[in-house]
């Protein structure tokens, strides 16, 4: 994925608009719009206030990734995870603990 599809869906992930983000970091709404489009590219100080904003890795931003995942699906895994706070990776991780036990119980009934 490019730059700005990775901005598209931030931007839709959190419903918010491209408008209301622009003025939530300070920048012209038609700046932010040709990102999304591809037309035009950030400096590295608007690129660091934009990962900032959406508290993501300008790595994650660029789709430069360190880490190699199995599958897309388990990069999403990481990258929704790696957006929320300790306190909500603690109730992730105990739902999904759940969850596994829940599917495990219902493949192997007794």
């Amino acid at each position: 994925m490019s730059f700005g599809n990775n901005l598209r869906v931030l931007i839709k992930e959190r419903n918010l608009t491209q408008k209301e983000v622009a003025k939530q970091i300070n920048m012209a709404p038609s700046t932010l719009g040709s990102y999304v489009q591809g037309t035009r590219e950030p400096d590295f100080a608007t690129l660091k206030t934009i990962a900032d904003y959406f508290d993501v890795s300008i790595d994650y931003l660029l789709d430069h990734d360190i880490h190699k995942y199995s599958s897309p699906l388990d990069k999403e895994m990481f990258h929704v995870f790696s957006s929320l706070d300790e306190n909500e990776k603690c109730i992730c991780i105990e739902l999904c603990k759940v969850f596994v036990k829940m599917h495990f119980t219902n493949k192997n009934p007794r």
